[in-house]
């Protein structure tokens, strides 16, 4: 197996505080596994194995609602830590890990965990504040579905997909990762087709620039202006 560098790591926020032996020594309980685009990296209810850190690439974790409805959950960008599903108490993960785009990510034990906090307790107190700043986030969007109107939301994920992910250009800020309208629907708590409407009539005004599963932010400001505005204060969003 080949030796992972870790300064490639050392700036992650699973591994603050770490020096190089240390991180050394974490890293010797990992892998480097390969993903191709559309594949499963786990599978909602499966036992949780293994734990992540993504280096290159993107995933996507959504949910099944028991109704049999998809819902994302959020896109995972590199650098970031997923399936951390033991470290919070849970025998098998929450939802369903897939890579949009061919994907590189280090893997490690789920057996390792305890082994590893109990040496290392930063690793746990890291973890933490991963797992709570995505606790905020989604109690985010909740407020965002339960008190917003459609338009805003479908803005407010697509500035949020650009900060995390972004690509800048001349003429704007790509998410740099495939998606779809579907998935931002399934992001937003709505329909594709109320979604495609609301992206068209962007397209339209020259907010933004889409294609096959491409978007790109012309005018970042004008949506987070739109986004901002409640109910009211101007043209009244569209509604679901």
């Amino acid at each position: 197996m080949a030796t992972i560098d870790p300064s490639l790591v050392a700036h992650l926020q699973l591994f603050a505080g770490f020096g190089t032996d240390e991180l050394g020594e974490i890293l010797r309980e990992a892998r480097s596994i390969r993903f191709a685009k559309g594949s499963a990296v786990f599978e909602q209810g499966g036992e949780a194995r293994s734990f992540y850190v993504l280096l290159h690439g993107h995933v996507r974790a959504s949910k099944t609602t028991p109704t049999g409805e998809q819902v994302v959950v959020r896109y995972v960008a590199p650098g970031e830590t997923f399936g951390v599903a033991m470290a919070i108490g849970l025998p098998r993960y929450p939802a369903t890990a897939t890579a949009v785009d061919d994907s590189v990510a280090l893997v490690w034990p789920s057996a390792a965990w305890p082994r590893l906090v109990a040496k290392f307790p930063a690793l746990a107190a890291n973890t933490l504040q991963i797992v709570g700043s995505r606790l905020q986030e989604t109690h985010t969007r909740v407020v965002e579905i339960s008190t917003q109107q459609v338009e805003q939301r479908v803005a407010h994920a697509l500035l949020r997909l650009a900060k995390q992910s972004g690509r800048k250009l001349e003429h704007g800020i790509e998410i740099d990762f495939p998606i779809s309208r579907q998935d931002i629907a399934q992001m937003t708590g709505t329909t594709l087709h109320t979604v495609s409407r609301i992206l068209s009539s962007w397209e339209q005004r020259g907010l933004i620039e889409g294609g096959r599963q491409r978007i790109v932010l012309r005018e970042p400001h004008k949506l987070f202006v739109l986004a901002e505005t409640a109910p009211g204060e101007s043209e009244p969003p569209l509604k679901r």
